[in-house]
């Protein structure tokens, strides 16, 4: 079963959203929100700093310790984990795994050195894509505002050789549109890499679920926009999930 997950990015312990990740406003507060989500059947919960790079570190330990008091699902943390004690500490919090983006970034062999410890399972490295106007797609750090120079396709390579688990992509482009997915950027990526893709950014109407999979089979969709302002519900979104995995299926 594909996954549905609830994306939580999270600013001075409130809730955000924004277009192509900026313009952020507050939509709620992540524990209340989370615990909802939970009640109403999500698969997993990913918390993410959206201000880390400010502070060179991630905030959201006490969110975390929080939430798996009442939520019983995966829990994911992810923003401004640099070493491998970030990832310790995020764990021992109560995380079921951990998201790498600007750490590994900077040091690849940190991908290195968690998948060791803990274990590539735990492992999520995540992609921030934008579009090229020559074709292509560069990687961008801190929530989209920061170039690295780094094509995506080659840089989802690395983290793949360096041990990562799990990727999880965000369209930069399509993030908080609800115009549909970058279903090209996705479907490069899963040619090259050989490994389980997260998608984020763009959701909007069941249709671009249904043009997804005419493509893709992530092992999982992130959704944000649409649950936070209570446009869909998640079993409406799981339904749609299950039908269009079932007519790929036999198809």
């Amino acid at each position: 079963m594909i996954r549905a997950i609830a994306r939580l990015d999270v600013k001075n312990n409130y809730v955000i959203k924004g277009i192509h990740l900026e313009g952020l406003r507050k939509v709620g507060d992540p524990n209340e929100m989370a615990l909802r989500y939970y009640e109403a059947g999500v698969d997993e919960i990913v918390f993410m700093d959206a201000v880390a790079s400010l502070y060179d570190r991630n905030n959201l330990f006490h969110i975390i310790e929080q939430a798996v008091r009442k939520v019983f699902v995966p829990i994911v943390i992810g923003g401004g984990l640099r070493t491998v004690e970030d990832v310790s500490r995020a764990l021992d919090a109560g995380a079921d795994k951990v998201i790498v983006n600007t750490g590994a970034v900077r040091n690849i062999l940190l991908v290195t050195e968690i998948a060791r410890k803990f274990g590539s399972q735990c492992l999520i490295g995540s992609i921030e894509a934008k579009r090229e106007p020559a074709g292509g797609w560069q990687v961008k750090v801190n929530n989209g505002r920061d170039s690295t120079g780094l094509e995506v396709v080659s840089w989802a390579r690395q983290l793949v050789d360096a041990g990562i688990g799990e990727l999880m992509v965000t369209s930069v482009d399509q993030e908080g549109t609800r115009n549909g997915f970058d279903i090209a950027l996705v479907e490069t990526l899963q040619a090259n890499t050989l490994r389980p893709i997260i998608v984020s950014g763009g959701y909007g109407r069941p249709e671009h679920i249904r043009e997804l999979f005419k493509k893709v089979v992530p092992s999982a969709i992130a959704f944000a926009s649409v649950l936070h302002y209570k446009q869909a519900s998640l079993q409406e979104l799981k339904s749609v999930i299950q039908q269009n995995q079932n007519e790929g299926q036999a198809a």
